[in-house]
C-alpha cells in the first residue's frame, strides 16, 4: 500500500515529523527574530521597520505592527520555501524511489498549498476584525464612516480571496493526478503478482476498487489531518491572546485562558463520545465487504456457469448481506444521533463562553468577531477524529481488507517456494 509509492515509508513519515517540529520549533524560539538581518523581502520593497520609540502614539504603534506583521509574513514565506526545500532534496536523494517526483515532491507541494490556506485563514481573520469594528463605528456614529470607505474596507479583501480560489483549484487539479499515481503504483504492485493472487476471493475487487479508494482516502484524510495541524499553531496563539478579553466563565468563574481551556475540554469529550459510540463500526464495514465480495462473485460465475448462481443459493448469500447491512444502520443510527447532537450544540459554545463578556462590554463587535472565528478554527482542529470519523471507518475498513490481501500474496509466494524447492 505504502512500499509500492513512497521511499522507505516509516522513516519517510517519520522523519517528515521530526523535520517539521524542528522547523515550527526554531522559528518561535530563534529564526523568526532573524528576519531583519536575512530576510529577502526588500526585494519586494518590503523591509523590517525601525524600533519604535516607547512614546510613539497610538497611530504610530497601528502603523509598526502592520509593517511588522507584512515584514514577518514574507519572511516566513521564506523561510518555509527553504524547509521544504532542504526536506523534498534530501529524500530525492536518498530515497531513489521510482514514484519520488510524487510521493516527495508532490506530498511537500500539497502541504505547502495547505500551509498557504491556512495563513489566508489567518489574514481573513484579522480582516473580519477591523471590518466589523468599521461597521460598528458606522451604527454607533451615522455619518462618520463614509460609503467609500465601507466599499474600500470591503474591497481589500477581494485579492487574497480571489488568490485562494486559484490555489484551490490547481489544488484540486493536482490532487487528482496525485491520487491516480498512488493508485497506479499500487495497481502495478499488485498485477505484477497477479499469477499468485487471481485465485484469492476477491482479489479483482481489492486491485481495481480497494486500489483507488484507499488512495484517495488516505491523501484526503492526511492533507485535513495537516490542515488541523497547522491551523492549530497558527490560531492558538492568536485565541490565546484573544482570552485576555474573557475574564470569567458561565458558572465556572475566572478561569485562565478560558477560550482555550474551553475549546480543548469541548472538543476532548466530543472525540471521546463519538470513538466510544462508533467503536463497532470498522468491523461492521469490513463484514459488509466480506459479504458484498461473496455476492458478487457467485454473480459472475453466474454469467460463464450455468450450474452456479442458483435462486437459493444467492438468496442465502443475499441474506447475509441484508442482515450486515441492518446491523450497519442500526449502529449507524444511533452513532449519528451522537454525531449531530454534538455539533449541533458545539456551534452555540463560544455564545455561551462569551455570555458575561458581552453582557459587561468587554470588547468590541470586530474583537467578538475575531475570538469567535478563531476559537471554531482552534475547536475544528481539536476535533479532526469528530468531523471525520465515518472517513476514517471506511479506511480502517479497506485497510484491513488489503492487509488480509497482502498477507495471502505473501502466503501464496511462499508456499510456491517451498514446492519449487
Amino acid at each position: 500500500m505504502f512500499d509500492s509509492f513512497f521511499p522507505k515509508p516509516r522513516l519517510f513519515f517519520l522523519s517528515f515529523a521530526i523535520w517539521a517540529l524542528l522547523c515550527v520549533t526554531g522559528w518561535y524560539t530563534l529564526v523568526q527574530d532573524l528576519g531583519s538581518t536575512l530576510s529577502l523581502a526588500y526585494f519586494f520593497g518590503v523591509d523590517f521597520p525601525a524600533t519604535l520609540s516607547a512614546e510613539a502614539d497610538a497611530a504610530a504603534q497601528a502603523a509598526f505592527q502592520s509593517t511588522q506583521s507584512t515584514a514577518l509574513n514574507y519572511w516566513l514565506c521564506q523561510y518555509m520555501a527553504v524547509c521544504y526545500g532542504l526536506f523534498i532534496a534530501g529524500w530525492m536523494i536518498y530515497g531513489g524511489q521510482k514514484w519520488a517526483k510524487w510521493s516527495v515532491a508532490g506530498s511537500a507541494l500539497i502541504m505547502f498549498i495547505t500551509w498557504f490556506h491556512v495563513q489566508v485563514g489567518v489574514w481573513i481573520n484579522e480582516w473580519y476584525g477591523t471590518f466589523y469594528d468599521l461597521i460598528q463605528k458606522s451604527l454607533t456614529t451615522p455619518g462618520e464612516v463614509t460609503l467609500q470607505e465601507y466599499f474600500f474596507q470591503l474591497s481589500s479583501v477581494t485579492v487574497i480571496v480571489l488568490i485562494s480560489m486559484t490555489v484551490s483549484i490547481f489544488k484540486s487539479f493536482f490532487i487528482s493526478h496525485y491520487v491516480f499515481r498512488w493508485r497506479t503504483a499500487m495497481n502495478n504492485a499488485y498485477t505484477k503478482k497477479w499469477g499468485n493472487v487471481r485465485h484469492i476471493e476477491g482479489a479483482s475487487q481489492r486491485i481495481q476498487e480497494d486500489t483507488m479508494r484507499f488512495a484517495s482516502i488516505v491523501e484526503g484524510l492526511g492533507v485535513r489531518f495537516l490542515d488541523s495541524i497547522m491551523t492549530l499553531i497558527a490560531f492558538l496563539p492568536i485565541l490565546w491572546t484573544l482570552s485576555s478579553y474573557v475574564k470569567e466563565l458561565p458558572l465556572i468563574g475566572e478561569v485562565p485562558q478560558a477560550l482555550v481551556f474551553v475549546a480543548i475540554l469541548w472538543s476532548a469529550f466530543g472525540t471521546a463520545l463519538l470513538a466510544i459510540s462508533g467503536i463497532k463500526l470498522p468491523g461492521l464495514e469490513f463484514n459488509n465487504q466480506k459479504v458484498e465480495a461473496a455476492y458478487r462473485k457467485e454473480l459472475v460465475y453466474g454469467e460463464d456457469h450455468v450450474e452456479r448462481a442458483e435462486p437459493e443459493h444467492l438468496k442465502e448469500l443475499f441474506s447475509g448481506v441484508r442482515q450486515n447491512y441492518f446491523k450497519l444502520y442500526f449502529h449507524y443510527l444511533y452513532f449519528n444521533v451522537v454525531r449531530y447532537s454534538y455539533l449541533g450544540f458545539g456551534q452555540f459554545i463560544p455564545f455561551i463562553a462569551l455570555g458575561p463578556s458581552i453582557v459587561a462590554g468587554a470588547f468590541t463587535l470586530g474583537i467578538m468577531q475575531r475570538i469567535i472565528s478563531a476559537f471554531n478554527q482552534v475547536e475544528g482542529s481539536f476535533q479532526f477524529l469528530v468531523s471525520s470519523w465515518t472517513t476514517i471507518v471506511e479506511l480502517l475498513s479497506i485497510h484491513k481488507r488489503l492487509k488480509a490481501f497482502e498477507k495471502e500474496i505473501g502466503e501464496n509466494e511462499a508456499s510456491m517456494t517451498i514446492d519449487n524447492a
